[in-house]
């Protein structure tokens, strides 16, 4: 990963410090283990003293911690993952209806957004399974390959959508299917017409999923569940018979939820007047 090119464009009230520290959460989020202040410095296009004030100031902040010159997140950093999720109230409103939807289906469920051409996963819950990637919250992945995308992809309006397959991804996964731009229409008019998203293998070996849309009062889709499976263990057959019914019942009280937050006004608080 280097540095985003141009930046210099983004006008006058622009903070290169904050982006490079941004650079630098990024570099050791998306890399396999801690990394030394070189690695770091140059993953993230920075020169060695950069890098170094700004992993020292992540560290002073809780979000880095190091050891032996090595440098790692800590939890913490899960804190900026969820906040947009939080602020919206979606996890709050959502975890119920997946924690109800993996003990019917006794595999994990994930929630995600789109974040450009990538999903990210902005909730879940797992049941112990040895799958080849590993999610947690903020995992990015390519849209396009996954249930998930899939349904997020599907609900943008044309020239929004060729836009935002345009953005580059972020995700350091090559994903094994790499349509056409006709066989990805095609797709995600079948994903819009039958209003869930199926993905085979196309992410990664043994990756099997299915996901529906969440959606606002206004019809508007602002996440999307899935339910995971390992293909080697759970046949095609189980996905769409037993746990396709299941999510698509759990999507559509998850949207009436949705729904009905959007619907209350909000109530301001004031504070009591002093006693005269």
């Amino acid at each position: 990963m280097t540095r985003t090119a141009g930046r210099e464009a983004n006008g006058p009230d622009f903070v290169e410090a904050l982006a490079r520290g941004l650079d630098v959460v990024r570099v050791l989020g998306g890399s396999d283990g801690p990394q030394s202040l070189t690695d770091v410095a140059t993953a993230a296009g920075l020169a060695r003293p950069t890098a170094r004030r700004l992993l020292v100031t992540l560290e002073a902040l809780g979000y880095v911690r190091s050891r032996n010159g090595l440098y790692a997140l800590t939890p913490r950093v899960l804190e900026l993952g969820t906040a947009h999720v939080a602020q919206q109230g979606l996890w709050t409103i959502l975890r119920p209806h997946m924690e109800g939807l993996v003990a019917t289906t006794g595999e994990s469920s994930s929630l995600a957004q789109l974040d450009g051409s990538d999903i990210v996963y902005v909730g879940r819950v797992a049941v112990p399974k040895i799958i080849s990637l590993a999610v947690t919250i903020g995992t990015r992945f390519p849209a396009l390959p996954t249930s998930l995308g899939k349904v997020l992809l599907a609900d943008l309006p044309v020239d929004e959508l060729e836009q935002v397959l345009a953005t580059p991804s972020r995700s350091s996964v090559v994903p094994r299917w790499q349509p056409s731009r006709q066989e990805r229409d095609a797709e995600l008019a079948t994903v819009r017409a039958q209003g869930w998203a199926l993905t085979d293998e196309q992410l990664a070996p043994g990756i099997r999923s299915i996901a529906a849309p969440v959606r606002r009062a206004d019809g508007r889709v602002v996440a999307a569940v899935n339910v995971t499976v390992h293909a080697a263990e759970t046949p095609l057959s189980t996905v769409l018979e037993e746990h396709l019914p299941r999510l698509l019942r759990t999507a559509g009280t998850m949207s009436a939820d949705v729904a009905r937050h959007d619907t209350v006004p909000a109530v301001e608080v004031t504070a009591a007047p002093e006693p005269a």
